[in-house]
């Protein structure tokens, strides 16, 4: 029954969509400061995270209906009983496109021209590991010698 329907493209897009961009996210919210030395506002973060969030759920959970009421995929036109989902799902789309213009303007680029906090050796609590060791940004010959670690292999000893 749902086969070749808009319930396969909400579905894929959930899947895959969702599942890679909100990691991409998560990536760019965690390593940041360390790429740059910067710390970015952490409020405009959660904004952009739930603008995106409820825009992107705006625009494909209505056509998990669209597919269960048998709205085919691939066509330029569609009956007019559809068309109340698809408005919504049309409103989402340019929501969630506007959240990534708001990332890119409010969150990445004052990172990106030094705006913000200095970021600290390591800015987030629970971060182990050698790459937190250095500070932040990063220099470029990270470290000259190889490092002595303790016995967990997560800090440098002396």
């Amino acid at each position: 029954q749902i086969q070749d329907t808009y319930y396969i493209i909400a579905h894929f897009h959930y899947v895959l969509v969702a599942g890679s961009l909100f990691a991409l996210y998560a990536g760019f919210y965690y390593w940041a400061p360390k790429w740059t030395g910067v710390m970015y506002n952490e409020g405009r973060g959660k904004i952009h995270f739930w603008w995106s969030m409820l825009s992107f759920n705006l625009t494909f959970f209505p056509m998990h209906f669209l597919g269960l009421a048998g709205m085919p995929r691939r066509y330029a036109d569609y009956p007019m009983q559809f068309a109340d989902f698809n408005m919504v799902a049309s409103i989402g789309g340019f929501l969630f496109g506007l959240a990534q213009v708001y990332f890119f303007v409010a969150v990445v680029m004052p990172v990106m021209r030094g705006q913000g906090q200095k970021a600290p050796q390591r800015p987030w609590e629970g971060a182990e590991g050698l790459e937190w060791e250095v500070p932040s940004p990063a220099p470029f010959h990270t470290f000259e010698n190889p490092p002595k670690l303790d016995a967990t292999a997560t800090r440098v000893v002396g």
